[in-house]
């Protein structure tokens, strides 16, 4: 048989590293239909002047084209036959990516433990996403919850990673020559600096998205994304389409624009988690809170922790989780990430 079925969870092992097919070479092209498919309109990634005057060499493409890109590789080898992407943890952005750049990717198995249902288990990868120059530009961790092909074979050994809750902001990697000394906040959208904002503050972002089936297809593809359970409605018992986690991702943080436009760059990924399952038809909302703050060494540049949420229609204001400590069940996304803002 030379077609690929995909790894089911008993033919992973702890240690294995995996190098991922194909390598992809990032253009403008990629850059525009991301904006056509989301709000997106951080200035960094939509001027070259703009990005210049902050001391780069020129627009890089969005962080989150960048995770698309890596992730997108690792889904043939890593979650085609998965029930759920479960979480991330440790993720850092190590370099800008520019068009031209060329991408690939490899993860190592970090982690196993079966499921008492005995039909599918949790796998733990570290992923790192590399340029043309073999150079790191993300990593990060994420568990996947994996079928078996065969209920019967033996549990592995159960190894569970110890994996940091957060991104120590001594870790966070600023982009070489980022200077904010003079930052443009009326080219950028809005005024709000680092230091207007205070922890614990929570933002509506106030304007939502409903999601269209054609949509998340296409985008999904765009990232070469070939998880069974995106496409095939035959996959599921429900017979619907499951939207990419990351499709949610990008449309919240797209959202978040509205309130946060000079949190400019994404650097770490402390968290996250797809709470509840999102379907074409769902309108998509999001808030944020001010988790943290830290100083960096660059010009201008302060570090802001966000908790960034997204919800969908029928959600209380900022709901998040009930008394017995589980997601509402409105909630489609919680992730924990730092992003970089002119003080």
């Amino acid at each position: 048989m030379k077609t690929n079925p995909g790894r089911f969870f008993e033919d992973y092992r702890v240690g294995q590293v995996i190098a991922h097919a194909v390598p992809r070479t990032v253009a403008e092209g990629e850059r525009a239909l991301y904006h056509a498919l989301y709000p997106a309109r951080g200035a960094i990634y939509s001027s070259d002047e703009f990005a210049a005057r902050c001391g780069l060499d020129g627009s890089p493409v969005d962080d989150l084209i960048a995770f698309h890109v890596v992730f997108g590789k690792t889904v043939p080898d890593v979650s085609l036959n998965a029930v759920a992407n479960l979480g991330y943890a440790e993720g850092r952005w190590l370099a800008p990516v520019y068009p031209g750049d060329t991408l690939r990717s490899e993860s190592e198995v970090i982690g196993l433990k079966q499921n008492s249902n005995g039909k599918s288990g949790v796998v733990y990868v570290r992923t790192r996403g590399l340029n043309q120059n073999d150079e790191p530009v993300l990593e990060y961790v994420r568990w996947v919850m994996v079928r078996k092909r065969d209920t019967d074979a033996p549990a592995p050994e159960e190894v569970i990673p110890t994996l940091k809750k957060v991104v120590a902001p001594a870790d966070l990697v600023i982009p070489e020559g980022l200077d904010f000394s003079d930052y443009d906040f009326t080219q950028a959208g809005e005024p709000h600096r680092w230091g207007d904002y205070e922890i614990g503050e929570k933002i509506d972002h106030v304007d939502g998205v409903t999601i269209e089936e054609a949509e998340h297809m296409i985008a999904t593809r765009l990232w070469q994304n070939t998880a069974k359970v995106h496409f095939d409605a035959t996959f599921r018992e429900d017979g619907k389409r499951l939207i990419y986690g990351g499709h949610v991702i990008s449309m919240a943080r797209a959202l978040s624009f509205n309130g946060l436009a000079n949190a400019q760059m994404i650097v770490a990924l402390n968290g996250g988690a797809h709470a509840n399952p999102c379907f074409a038809g769902d309108t998509v909302k999001a808030w944020s809170e001010v988790l943290d703050k830290a100083d960096t060494e660059a010009p201008g540049v302060g570090a802001i922790r966000l908790r960034l949420v997204a919800v969908k229609q029928g959600a209380a204001p900022f709901a998040l989780k009930g008394d017995d400590c589980k997601y509402a069940p409105e909630v489609l996304l919680d992730l924990d990430y730092w992003a970089l803002m002119p003080k």
